[in-house]
């Protein structure tokens, strides 16, 4: 396992941003400010959200592939069980989620 990973991190009215986080369960819950629930996009990249975002009435932040997320989420890559680095660069996350950026207030 890496022990730190790049991500994207999504934070509420704010545009997407690359970061190098800690690859632990404790620094992920940081990130999201919660218990981490992850939500497969492709075979190799994932979100990871607070998986109680909504009932903790986080602030609303964006929505992908017709879900709606609160509070910070992270755009991570996944390898068989295991978060690893962004399988894309963030030109790439751009033109696959333009919403994103476009959305920042």
């Amino acid at each position: 396992m890496k022990e730190k990973i790049r991500v994207l991190v999504k934070e509420p009215e704010k545009a997407p941003e690359e970061r190098e986080i800690g690859n632990t369960l404790e620094a992920l819950q940081n990130a999201v400010d919660g218990y981490i629930e992850t939500v497969t996009l492709a075979e190799d990249l994932v979100i990871i959200c607070n998986e109680e975002g909504r009932l903790y009435g986080l602030q609303p932040n964006c929505r992908v592939s017709n879900l709606r997320f609160c509070g910070t989420i992270l755009f991570a890559g996944a390898e068989a069980d295991e978060f690893t680095d962004l399988p894309a660069t963030v030109e790439e996350m751009k033109m696959m989620f333009p919403n994103l950026w476009e959305e920042a207030g």
